[in-house]
This record gives C-alpha cells, structure tokens and sequence, in this order.
C-alpha cells in the first residue's frame, strides 16, 4: 500500500515538474518571438486563491462586483493575471487586447468550455453557448431574421406600452418601474418570436383591476427564466468546476423554460408540415413572427428551442436593463430629463400619436440617442465578457512594467475583459468618466490607439450582437412614448449609492427604479 502511494506521489510530483518546465519552454518561445513579458499577478494568500475566490463572491452577493472590479484595474494596471481556483486568467480593459480577441485573433478565441457548461442547461447550443462551426451555423440560422424590415416594425410596439402605462399609478405613489420593464419586454420579445405574448403585462393589469387571480403561463416562465440565470452565474463564477452547482432548482426551472417554448416550436412545426407557414406571404401585409421564419429552414426541435431561448435572453434582459438605467439616471439628473424632454417635444411632439414615431425618426434624434449612449456607457448590459484562447497565442498590451509589450496567453487561458471598467477609464473618456453627461458624445474625445473598440456595449467582430438595432429601436420608442404619457418623473428613493445586479446581464439592484410618475 505504502509503495503504491509513493508511486502515485511521485508520479504527481513528475506531472508538477513536467507542466512546468513543458510551460516555461513554450513561454520562453513566444519571448523570443514576439517581445512577450509578463503582465502583474494577483495571487492570494490561500491556496487555490480560495480567499480571492471568496472576496468575489461577497461583492457579487452584495450587488458591488462590477465597481469592484474597476477599482482592481486602478490598483494592478489595465491588464493583470489572477491566479484561482487553482488555474490562471488575464483580466483586460485595454481596447486593443479586446479588439485582438474579438477581430484580428478571433479565430483563436472561443467562449472556452467553463462558459458553454455552465450556460448548456438552459441555452443548449445556441449562440451564446457554442463555438466553432456550430456558432457559425447558429449564427448564419438567425441572421436574415434581423433585416432592417423586421427591426422597424413598431406597432406591436404600442399595444404593450399602453398596457405598460395602464399599469404605472399617476398619483405620485412610487412604483418601480424596472419590474414594469422586464414585463415589457418579454412580452414584446415572445411576441416578436412566438406570434403571441405571454402577457405578463396584461395578468398585472387585471390584478390591478381585480380581475385575475391565477398565475398564467407567462409569468411562470419569465420567473424560471430568471431562477434559472441566478443559478448560471453561480455556475460559472465555479470556472472548470461548474458541474458541482446543479440543485434540483436549477433543474426545474430550465424545464419550466424549455416546455414553454416547445410549445411554440412544435406548433410552428406542425404548421410547416402543413403548409400553413407558406400561405401568410400571400396576405397584402404579412404578420412577421421570427419562429415561423426560422422553421421555414429547420425542423429540429431542439435547435429552434436553442435558438429562440437565446435570443429571448438577450432580447429581454439588455432592454429591460437599458430603460432600467435610462430613468434611473434622469431622475437624478433632472437637467438632462428637461433637455430630453425639449428633444423629444420638437422632433415627436407631445400629441398621444404613435403614428408620429419611426425608425428613421427615433434614430434621428440627437440627445435621444446621446442618453443612451451614456447611459450604456456607464451601465453596459453586459458588464463583463470573458474568452479562451484554443491554442498558445499574444495579446498587444499589458507586459512589463510600463504594461506596453505584448503577453504570452497559454492555451485555455480565460481572458476576462470588462466593459463596464473600460467605459470608464478617464485616459478615454475624461476625468468626468464616471459621471452621467450626455453631452459628451457631441464633443471629440481620446481615440489614438483604441481601434473604436473603446465603447462595447453590444460586444464587437462576428460576434456583434445581433439585435443591437433591435434593442435600441424598442428601448427609443418606450422613452419617447412614457415621456409623450407623463409630463414629469421624480426620484422616489434616495439613496446614493447604486446597487448592481450583475448576473448575465446587469440591471439596477437594491430596490430597483422607484420613480414617481405624473400626467400634469
């Protein structure tokens, strides 16, 4: 017994030397070839860098990870390596890093393994959680569906917005208006892909009025859906370990998700074998429901199940937390609110005529779009991003001690790059760069050496969001039609310092956007 122990430590021991001289050769490599140096470590005090592990999670839990993590860049550079978990990444806010992983390296980079285990579950092998040719085939599925034709179709726009406005008190009782915005939005993103809403709008509605008690399918969906990206991220933040958080929660609530939408897919699939999915393009104005598109060109099942919940999750959540931060930030900017108001008086009017708004006017509206600009400047959906290099390759920035020679990245590496730091960084954007001014996106600023990949707030390369026009046509709309219902916002909660739930996406946490709403 006591020789096979011997064995198996001295094995361990031969392993330990073997992958670190087998490292320390092939870094010694891209040295010589490439100028490589290495950047700063972050390196904890307990083994496998539990203790950093842990100070994550606390502000993670606490709803401060995001400016956090800038205040980290600030003390180790704008690019530094971290040791975890018992593995190493690079965390970057260098936009040339970041352009290098996203364009000109991207065929070296894919999401890494952690990110596609960890999101499989609910997202199955959809664009969000696949790489190689299977991304690729993804993507090129959902593509066509995001033409300028669709994106600009608004009125399904209108019905839910006036349901929106139903539902918000005009008495100055304050409501949170971010709960009111993911209900939006699910609803225009289900009725967008689905043909149909799920109404979780309207069951609010006719609770207010007295008319409901059930709970409809709908609601029970977008509460499994959010479940169920709680328990994700804490999947993830595990790392190659993500497997062990897989509670019987997390489980039900993807089936939950998943039954919803078969529904969906399996109608729009009998539809096909019928021809019933052909016969609308002969109607003189023909109803656009992305499902019915996408199952003119497969009839997986599963693929159009993966395919529509992730564009649901972005469709939803960016959106929702966009409007969320968009009337966080007026409402404790009351000068901006007033010149936003006068903006949209001009170019729309104060008349109750959806009519009026366009995809060419929203997005001619200068201060409209330098709010939310702005406002996903300083609050991106996606705060943080991370990939994973497939073999041995460089980034451009962040070794030696002036952080400008390039760095060695071994294969699997996580590169952790945050938006959220990087859109505040005061060599880009001025030492008010943690302040909310619209104005800003009318005046020149620092952009020597950045390659445009400063400002990410819907990722960049192949990889770009599709839906950015999507969100920002829908997010535009909803503001000038609240701002068209209301004469006046007020701040309802006063506490100045901002939670952040940061999970997938990011919205406003502690206790939301308590706002206060009147007609005169």
């Amino acid at each position: 017994m006591l020789r096979w122990m011997g064995l198996a430590g001295a094995s361990l021991v031969g392993y330990y030397v073997w992958a670190k001289v087998s490292f320390w050769l092939r870094e010694r490599k891209f040295r010589k070839s490439y100028g490589t140096e290495e950047p700063p470590w972050k390196i904890g005090f307990l083994p496998f860098g539990l203790d950093i592990f842990s100070v994550i999670m606390w502000h993670f839990e606490h709803q401060v990870l995001p400016e956090w993590a800038r205040q980290e860049y600030e003390k180790y550079g704008n690019t530094y390596n971290v040791s975890m978990l018992g593995s190493r990444s690079v965390a970057t806010i260098e936009p040339r890093n970041i352009q290098a992983v996203l364009t000109s390296q991207f065929k070296d980079f894919g999401i890494g393994p952690p990110r596609i285990g960890s999101f499989a579950p609910l997202l199955g092998k959809g664009i969000f959680s696949i790489d190689g040719r299977g991304w690729e085939h993804s993507r090129a599925l959902l593509r066509p569906q995001f033409a300028r034709d669709q994106i600009t179709q608004l009125e399904n726009m209108e019905e839910h917005i006036k349901i929106l406005v139903d539902c918000i008190p005009t008495d100055g009782t304050a409501i949170d208006l971010q709960v009111l915005f993911f209900e939006l939005t699910i609803d225009t993103a289900t009725h967008f892909l689905f043909g149909e809403s799920c109404e979780t709008l309207l069951h609010r509605r006719n609770v207010l009025r007295g008319n409901v008690n059930e709970i409809p399918a709908g609601n029970k969906f977008a509460s499994a859906f959010d479940l169920s990206q709680r328990h994700i991220i804490n999947r993830y933040r595990l790392r190659n370990f993500y497997y062990l958080h897989n509670p019987k929660e997390f489980k039900e609530a993807n089936k939950t998700c998943h039954e919803f939408v078969d529904k969906y897919v399996y109608r729009a699939i009998e539809m096909h074998k019928r021809g019933k999915l052909y016969e609308t393009e002969k109607a003189e104005k023909k109803r656009y429901v992305f499902l019915e598109e996408i199952a003119k060109e497969t009839q997986d099942p599963v693929v159009l199940r993966d395919a529509l919940t992730n564009i649901l999750l972005a469709g939803r959540d960016t959106t929702a937390s966009l409007l969320s931060f968009v009337f966080f930030l007026l409402v404790r900017h009351p000068e901006v609110e007033k010149k936003l108001r006068a903006a949209i008086k001009q170019d729309f009017g104060e008349a109750d005529d959806a009519e009026l708004l366009t995809f060419a006017q929203l997005k001619s509206c200068k201060y409209l779009r330098w709010v939310i600009d702005e406002t996903l400047r300083l609050y991106p959906s996606v705060p943080f991003n991370v990939r994973a290099p497939f073999e041995d390759t460089t980034l451009p920035l962040g070794g030696g001690p002036d952080g400008k020679s390039p760095i060695f990245v071994p294969k699997g590496t996580p590169i952790e790059y945050s938006v959220y730091s990087m859109h505040r960084r005061t060599d880009i954007w001025g030492p008010d760069a943690n302040w909310f001014r619209p104005e800003r996106w009318g005046e020149p600023r620092n952009r020597e050496g950045f390659g445009n990949f400063e400002f990410l707030p819907f990722n960049g390369g192949p990889r770009i969001c599709l839906g950015q026009q999507f969100a920002l046509t829908e997010a535009s709309y909803a503001i000038v039609r609240l701002f068209q219902h209301f004469k006046r916002f007020e701040n309802a909660e006063f506490n100045p310092f901002i939670k952040l739930n940061a999970t997938l996406t990011m919205c406003v946490g502690g206790k939301g956007v308590q706002v206060k709403c009147y007609k005169d």
